[in-house]
């Protein structure tokens, strides 16, 4: 049925629902990079930690050597659904975070050159120079990311003019500050033991040990952060709020609210919602049950353990800020929330039936991959396959 008047046809579900729907989609394309492509990061920043032969350190590339390409799908998803669904969201935090995006797209360069690179000349200065390379393109990413949440969390300094032009006002040095840096360090450490304990599936003898023993510190320095920030949260970092109730079903304009920022409001959420305590329950149980996994020597179960944690982390955060997505430290009227930050409603209900289509494709084909190159790699696979192999 076709209605020529503001929708080119009718749309089954309502702009409201849309919206949280994508919401939620967002939150799983955000948790989906940190878990598949986050073990990745963690396997870079571990390189130096527990390999010391140049064949140890080769064994720990190839662990994620197939599949690290692949994992890089997420993020460029989670890039692609921010520009579609939430296009004032792209506009503000790709323009905003510009030099830092640009850091973290150096480093990302460097990952597949590392690893095409390295160990085409036998010289040892020149592997140990990619070696360093790829710890950078693994810590960098890690860091900025989270430096980037934590600055949502604070709000981050934009305004909109009557036309609605979007101008932003802070800099790059501004984003390194002290709750930031918290942040960053929560995610470098999150993925260290991700990919710590991927390390100790994969591998064997020596380096997973080491790679037991570094996950273990990793997800307690985890837990650590982690309550550290909220305690953060709740006496030192304001949050934001809306004092009149907005029109879900409306149309995107970010002028048309009012919002205080006070300290502690950022929990809010949990207590008109108690349920809403389960994110950040997983973000600590998830960690605790994966040092108990890895001191069992149970890693798959400790794997799936430390994935619980960073999804209960990363929806702590979706859920402490809603329904805000990016606030305005320098107008907080101005932020954006998802009632009023969305594409139309037509726009939202195409991208969903495309996602519905294209996703499970996406799940299945990467399930197949992680079957096809399950099992270990040992010193024994690169001597055999050493012209071959990373």
């Amino acid at each position: 049925m076709y209605d020529w008047g503001l929708n080119l046809m009718h749309i089954p579900i309502d702009y409201a629902t849309l919206r949280i729907i994508w919401w939620l989609l967002l939150g799983v394309l955000l948790a989906g990079f940190a878990v598949m492509d986050g073990f990745d990061l963690g396997v870079a920043m571990l390189l130096h930690r527990v390999a010391k032969s140049d064949n140890e350190r080769r064994i720990v590339l190839n662990t994620v050597g197939p599949v690290w390409e692949g994992n890089q799908v997420w993020l460029i998803l989670g890039a692609g659904a921010i520009f579609a669904a939430w296009p004032d969201i792209y506009a503000v935090t790709f323009s905003g975070f510009y030099f830092a995006m640009f850091l973290v797209l150096l480093a990302l360069i460097l990952r597949p050159v590392g690893f095409k690179y390295r160990s085409k000349i036998q010289s040892p200065a020149w592997r140990s120079f990619w070696d360093g390379c790829l710890f950078i393109s693994g810590f960098v990413p890690a860091l900025v990311f989270g430096i980037a949440i934590g600055n949502v969390l604070q709000g981050v300094p934009f305004h909109y003019d009557a036309s609605l032009r979007v101008f932003y006002t802070g800099h790059l040095i501004a984003l390194f500050n002290p709750f930031a840096l918290l942040a960053g360090l929560l995610s470098v450490f999150m993925l260290t033991m991700h990919g710590g304990i991927y390390l100790a599936i994969k591998t064997e003898s020596n380096i997973q040990t080491h790679a037991a023993r570094q996950a273990k510190a990793a997800a307690a320095l985890t837990m650590i952060t982690f309550a550290t920030a909220g305690i953060a949260l709740i006496g030192f970092v304001p949050g934001y709020m809306i004092t009149h109730a907005m029109d879900p079903n409306g149309f995107s304009n970010p002028l048309h609210k009012t919002v205080v920022q006070a300290f502690g409001v950022w929990f809010a959420n949990y207590k008109h919602q108690p349920l809403m305590m389960l994110a950040p329950a997983c973000g600590f149980i998830g960690a605790a049950l994966a040092m108990i996994g890895i001191a069992r020597h149970a890693f798959k179960l400790a794997w799936l353990a430390s994935a619980l944690s960073i999804i209960g982390i990363i929806s702590t955060v979706g859920l402490s800020l809603f329904p805000f997505i990016l606030p305005s430290s320098s107008n907080p009227e101005m932020s954006l929330t998802l009632w009023d930050a969305s594409s139309s409603h037509l726009t939202l209900f195409i991208m969903l039936i495309a996602t519905l289509i294209f996703m499970p494709i996406i799940l299945l084909y990467t399930g197949w991959v992680y079957r096809v190159m399950r099992g270990k790699v040992t010193e024994q696979t690169i001597l055999q396959n050493s012209s071959s192999v990373y």
